[in-house]
């Protein structure tokens, strides 16, 4: 078993019959989750699944996220999220990337379930196609597909090696490059319990807590600020897969919860809520991440809800970096947490951290940090005997791990972040390179350039835009309807603007 179960073990014992998930009108105690995993790990051990394989789970914020996670954990094998709204371009470079033992994947009908809702003007996305999985010659693809006992769930398992890659890895986490690719992030059981020790320190988190997860448990920020500190401590999480303002506002009020991981957009839809009213919640951490938090939502959570927001900088490869604890500065990310070093660079070629700069590239170096990632990308150098220039989501051969995001310190400690050394933008917390959106619009027959932006609406919240130079007359829907086909729903342009050159 690994770091997941024995926490799982440790808060049935201590906990028993108390409340470890809900899940709308339904709850399951910490003896029953302990149940319902252990009868998961009987039947994914029948399937062949063993020791060291990784396994995907292609779902949304449900309790078989939470419970299969942990049947996994308890055979040790690696559980793999991954976004259930991911296209078929990006699917086929994560399962390049992850030799997957085996996918667990949900009917499509329920794709949305867990992702971006649509926005406006935007339709459904078409059904994916069976994942393309490389194999060797002579093998076959899938080994087996089964129906997982009582679920509409569908386990594919094929004929995959255990992969070696240097690390025992405890979870693998995807997110995106600086190219717009795939990168999957090794998470081993120090970084784990580094995360999770960081959160339940800096949140207080304990027995009586009550998390509403309703940022996605396959993204990074819901995995380390929603399920590992309820693990850890036996608190209580609230699990919801349909990110509306008005549903969260009522879980907020009729469950009296006291920690939120949740991000701008959803704290400005809050606050437009007719029905807003101040929260009786004591020592409330409400958490905003994922993308900058404007002064004027932060002030409208106090006026309307009583609650500071706490402003968090947190990635994938690196966990939490800093919390803004008091709320007072929604300008800053707060002070870096105990236990993170920070070192700035200049912008641009990935030269080495300079510990007495006080703004610049930004650089971490902690106990959470990943030693390592997977995907596409490569690491560029000068040649043989020449130094090699640090990629952007790379590390140092001093354990410094370049974020590629801009930043400074004020004299107080304070960081703030001013930006990106790449075209690399946060929406809802998910990196979207700009990049990709462009080279996805210039692959349209009618389009010869295109310019893609990160836009913040007041309404819609942070989205793309794109600029089109079209070779004939075409519709602003057939664009959006190829983009549609072809990324995640969070990366397609909202809005498309024809001019005549760029």
């Amino acid at each position: 078993m690994t770091l997941l179960y024995e926490w799982l073990k440790r808060a049935a014992d201590a906990r028993g019959n108390n409340k470890a998930l809900v899940y709308r009108d339904n709850y399951l105690s910490w003896r029953g989750l302990l149940h319902r995993v252990d009868r998961r790990a009987q039947e994914f051990r029948a399937m062949g699944l063993r020791k060291g394989a990784w396994v995907g789970l292609m779902l949304g914020n449900v309790p078989d996220f939470v419970i299969l996670s942990l049947a996994l954990s308890k055979l040790d094998i690696t559980p793999v999220p991954i976004d259930p709204t991911t296209g078929a371009r990006e699917l086929e470079l994560i399962m390049a990337a992850a030799p997957l033992r085996a996918l667990v994947t949900r009917p499509r009908g329920s794709e949305q379930s867990g992702g971006a809702p649509l926005g406006p003007g935007e339709e459904p996305r078409p059904k994916l196609p069976a994942p393309i999985i490389p194999v060797a010659p002579g093998e076959e693809s899938p080994e087996i597909r089964r129906r997982l006992q009582g679920t509409l769930l569908t386990c594919s398992v094929f004929k995959k090696n255990n992969p070696d890659f240097g690390v025992k890895s405890h979870a693998v986490l995807f997110t995106a490059d600086s190219l717009g690719d795939p990168k999957g992030v090794l998470r081993t059981a120090g970084n784990i319990e580094a995360t999770a020790d960081t959160a339940v320190a800096n949140l207080e988190v304990d027995t009586e807590s009550r998390v509403l997860v309703a940022v996605p448990l396959y993204h990074a920020y819901g995995w380390d600020l929603g399920l590992l500190p309820v693990l850890r401590t036996g608190a209580t999480m609230f699990l919801e897969e349909e990110i509306s303002a008005r549903r969260v506002a009522k879980l907020l009020r009729d469950h009296t919860i006291d920690i939120l991981p949740g991000t701008p957009s959803m704290y400005r839809e809050l606050v437009k809520l007719p029905t807003a009213k101040a929260l009786k919640v004591k020592n409330a951490r409400f958490l905003s991440g994922g993308s900058k938090l404007e002064a004027d939502v932060a002030q409208a959570m106090v006026d309307e809800y009583g609650v500071r927001l706490i402003s968090c900088y947190h990635t994938t490869e690196t966990g939490i970096i800093a919390l803004d604890t008091p709320g007072k500065n929604p300008d800053s990310v707060g002070k870096p947490l105990d236990g993170v070093d920070v070192r700035f660079s200049a912008p641009g070629k990935g030269k080495k951290a300079d510990k007495t700069a006080k703004q610049g590239g930004i650089w971490i170096k902690s106990a959470a940090l990943s030693p390592r990632s997977i995907g596409p990308f490569k690491q560029e150098g000068k040649g043989k005997g020449k130094p090699v220039d640090i990629a952007i989501g790379e590390s140092d051969e001093g354990g410094w791990f370049r974020t590629g995001d801009l930043g400074k310190l004020d004299r107080s400690g304070r960081l703030y972040l001013t930006g990106r050394e790449d075209d690399v933008v946060k929406i809802e917390g998910k990196r979207v390179a700009l990049g990709e959106v462009e080279g996805c619009l210039e692959a349209f027959p009618k389009v010869k350039a295109a310019q893609a932006r990160l836009e913040s609406d007041p309404f819609a919240g942070s989205m793309v835009v794109a600029r089109v130079v079209a070779t004939s007359h075409c519709e602003a829907e057939e664009i959006i309807d190829h983009c549609a086909r072809n990324l995640a729903p969070y990366k397609v342009p909202r809005r498309i603007e024809f001019c005549e050159r760029i």
